[in-house]
């Protein structure tokens, strides 16, 4: 089984749903996702541990005159993060089947368009195909924030657009210049392919221009500060179960764009800009830990924690050590369990709410409905890293790393680590406890909402107890990753002596 089927099929299933009787659509495409899903965990299961190469490949020419190829691969960076897409939009899938919406068969499309470029994005081996994939992931997400939306949602749908746009102009640009300059100055025939780039390296000055184009395209998708003015409008207008995938897995393309693309074919320029990308950073974990403090919107809470978990993702990127890479390819799939189901439970807090998604408005509900009120506890749980849950053992190892790198950055960090205790506890606490606020029905959880939560708290607790199930697999990549950054931080120690 080859992964163009795993790539391809969620698109397939949505054009099948999208010809089939209406009241069937939602619960055909959950059902495909399922699938999906299970061809998902089959090349998880036969993922061979140590091994630092590619597996299960698909290498096919293109585009021969330019030098792009259809290849794929799957290896310690994205085999984890494969899977994590499957589930993420599996639960979302499963929880949209259950309520109606407008025009379903094109909402549904719109999902399994951005599944499959998601999936397409993280299998991607070749640097032209993975711009293709990065910018489809888009397109589904504008309509859907568009048709769907809540709110002020041509303002948000403007925004996320623009700032997208402007991102993928310069990665676009910086993936042109990176074949082209590459073959230029080793005489070789034009190629995008990630494998053959890191062959033949571009010069420092090169290096640092399109290390520059790269860097604003991820962080504008992640976000960080200052490429955050979209997050608010975006966030708080995207349907549900849209902003559960957005923030679990698309915002982590970004991230494994750093590790994929970045880290191998420029060292120079991520040696170079470590400390500029580390202090940026460590402004957005600051900032957003202030702003998670004070506002007074449930779901915006969500949003900023994620751009606080994101930047620590980044800190530790790019500690440019081997524990800090590991950290934060575990720290990736941790957010991914915690952000989602936080979602999940801001939409079931406004249902009992009167639709508002205040906290102000929330409250005192925990022992009329002690299962969300049981769910909602794990997963707050795991937010702040309580000691015990793999989300402390991603946020430790990626301290470790900036300790080892840049001690100061790592002291000043901590603070974000308090701050999630207590914007994640403020959560909580103000939403299930103190008086009951003026418009709330106290009920529990039905069956279709309580679901997709139980696979999120389960798998939130398998990797609580066993955090080695994405340290074994990543290990070997992660470290022929970081070899071409270390090589140059070592000339350059050796050099300053």
């Amino acid at each position: 089984m080859t992964l163009s089927i795993l790539i391809w099929l969620p698109l397939v299933i949505a054009v099948v749903a999208a010809l089939i009787p209406r009241p069937l659509v939602g619960r055909t495409a959950a059902i495909g996702s399922v699938i999906t899903l299970g061809i998902a965990i089959s090349f998880l299961v036969r993922f061979k541990l140590r091994h630092p190469g590619l597996q299960f490949k698909t290498d096919q020419v293109w585009i021969s005159s330019l030098g792009i190829h259809y290849k794929l691969g799957l290896d310690g960076l994205n085999v984890a993060l494969v899977v994590l897409t499957c589930v993420l939009f599996t639960a979302s899938l499963a929880w949209a089947a259950f309520r109606e919406w407008d025009r379903p068969r094109l909402f549904y499309f719109h999902f399994g368009l951005a599944q499959s470029a998601v999936l397409g994005a993280f299998c991607a081996q070749d640097l032209a195909l993975f711009v293709a994939f990065f910018d489809l992931m888009l397109i589904p997400f504008y309509f859907v924030v568009g048709m769907w939306g809540s709110g002020d949602r041509v303002r948000a749908t403007t925004k996320l657009v623009v700032y997208t746009l402007v991102g993928s102009f310069f990665m676009l640009a910086g993936a042109i210049a990176t074949g082209a300059l590459a073959s230029s100055r080793h005489g070789a025939p034009i190629t995008f392919v990630l494998s053959s780039l890191q062959h033949m390296p571009l010069s420092h000055a090169s290096q640092e221009w399109i290390f520059l184009c790269f860097a604003v395209a991820f962080l504008v998708k992640m976000p960080l500060v200052p490429f955050h003015g979209w997050l608010a409008d975006g966030y708080k207008s995207m349907p549900i179960p849209a902003v559960a995938v957005f923030s679990g897995v698309v915002s982590k393309v970004a991230a494994y764009g750093f590790l994929r693309i970045v880290l191998p074919l420029f060292p120079y320029a991520a040696v170079h800009f470590q400390m500029l990308m580390l202090i940026v950073a460590l402004v957005s974990i600051l900032w957003a830990t202030a702003v998670a403090f004070t506002t007074p919107d449930a779901r915006l809470v969500v949003a900023y924690s994620s751009v606080a978990q994101l930047s620590f993702i980044t800190l530790g990127i790019f500690s440019l050590r081997q524990v800090g890479a590991q950290g934060a390819l575990l720290q990736m799939v941790n957010h991914a369990l915690v952000t989602a189901p936080l979602f999940f439970i801001v939409a079931a807090l406004a249902m009992r709410a009167g639709g508002s998604e205040l906290l102000r408005d929330m409250g005192g509900i925990a022992f009329r409905a002690p299962v969300l009120a049981t769910l909602f506890l794990i997963v707050t749980l795991a937010t702040l890293a309580m000691p015990g849950s793999a989300n402390f053992i991603g946020e430790f190892n990626i301290l470790l790393g900036v300790f080892e790198s840049k001690i100061v950055i790592a002291i000043i960090a901590f603070t974000g680590v308090v701050g999630a205790a207590y914007y994640a506890l403020r959560l909580f606490i103000g939403s299930m406890h103190n008086r009951v606020g003026p418009a709330v029905v106290s009920r529990d959880l039905r069956l279709a909402d309580a679901a997709p939560l139980v696979a999120f708290v389960l798998l939130i607790l398998a990797l609580a107890f066993y955090p080695q199930f994405g340290l074994r697999r990543s290990q070997p990549t992660v470290r022929t990753t970081l070899s071409a950054t270390q090589a140059v931080s070592s000339r350059i120690t050796l050099a300053s002596r």
